[in-house]
């Protein structure tokens, strides 16, 4: 009779799944129940109902409407809807790419091993955990062109001082200004992405002569681009989402004038929300919200495509 001796270090099988017990189904579904039913009460619920809600006239007051795509076919000719798609874009193409290269020069200083650096790094993630709307106070204060410390300099040295939160030519880079200076989480995501780089490659690099520029564009780069993606990714969906800080800034202008100085701050979802909660046409403003949904959908997808063409994926295979 043959036999077969096992390695004690060889690997068990062990089942893919086993049938759960009546107590084990119950505690499970029990314990995950109130997160599935908030999901599909406050979350998925209100999505479908809002898609069904861009087809119709709603005032809240009184029962929804069917129009069909009315809404949408309204959205082309509405001034001010085209107004909030130029606004939101020339935002999005100031704090883009400066919220990706400011965070991660920050992250690479802060990377260094240096003396106190601990304190240094969270210095610089502090303003990101400053709620929204105390920080719109705060940056009113301290853009204000008349006695704000931001242009005391300039008057010091009697340069002219911008009119940051009344010239239309300033605003957005004004609000980019207040959005930078929240880069805390940004910068620490990237800062956890090169502390990740294996210092072997570092010490491979430098026994061949590399100097810090070719170490960071051949191994810290590629190495930490797919964070680089993700924050892309994120940077992308916040910037068509501002809205406290406009709300905040511009919440006294009248509704002929909604956000500044010429709509000059009018973004895509402040004036969402106007039409939703100031001229009760919630209909409208569903199917200006799926417009956004779709857009965002479709960049992701689209960036997802172009990814390979620049983003590096460590696998098991290149260790």
């Amino acid at each position: 009779m043959n036999t077969q001796t096992i390695p004690l270090n060889a690997p068990r099988k062990l089942p893919f799944y086993r049938r759960l017990s009546f107590e084990e189904a119950f505690w499970g579904w029990a314990l995950i129940m109130p997160a599935v039913l908030g999901l599909l009460l406050f979350k998925v619920g209100p999505v479908i109902a809002s898609l069904g809600l861009s087809f119709t006239s709603y005032d809240i007051i009184s029962a929804p409407k069917w129009i069909g795509f009315q809404n949408y076919s309204q959205l082309v000719v509405d001034n001010y809807w085209l107004k909030s798609i130029q606004v939101t874009l020339w935002y999005s193409v100031l704090f883009i790419p400066l919220s990706l290269i400011i965070a991660y020069i920050i992250a690479l200083l802060m990377s260094q091993d240096l003396k106190g650096i601990s304190i240094y790094r969270t210095m610089w993630y502090l303003p990101s955990l400053v709620p929204a709307v105390a920080s719109a106070v705060v940056w009113r204060w301290a853009l204000n062109p008349e006695f704000g410390p931001v242009n005391y300099p300039l008057r010091v040295l009697g340069l002219d001082a911008p009119g940051w939160l009344t010239d239309p030519k300033w605003i957005i880079p004004s609000v980019v200004l207040i959005q930078l200076w929240a880069l805390g989480t940004g910068a620490l995501i990237f800062l956890a992405a090169i502390k990740g780089v294996p210092d072997t490659y570092y010490e491979a690099a430098e026994v061949d002569g590399a100097n810090f520029w070719v170490k960071f564009w051949n191994i810290t780069l590629p190495m930490t681009s797919s964070v680089i993606f993700f924050q892309l990714i994120i940077s992308i969906i916040a910037s068509f989402q501002v809205f406290g800080v406009a709300y905040i800034l511009f919440s006294g202008q009248t509704t002929s004038d909604p956000a500044g100085p010429g709509n000059s701050a009018l973004f895509y979802v402040l004036y969402t929300y106007r039409n939703a909660f100031g001229y009760f046409k919630n209909g409208y403003a569903s199917a200006m919200a799926w417009v956004m949904f779709i857009v965002i959908m479709l960049l992701t997808l689209l960036l997802f495509r172009l990814q390979k063409a620049w983003v590096y994926y460590e696998t098991a295979g290149d260790e």
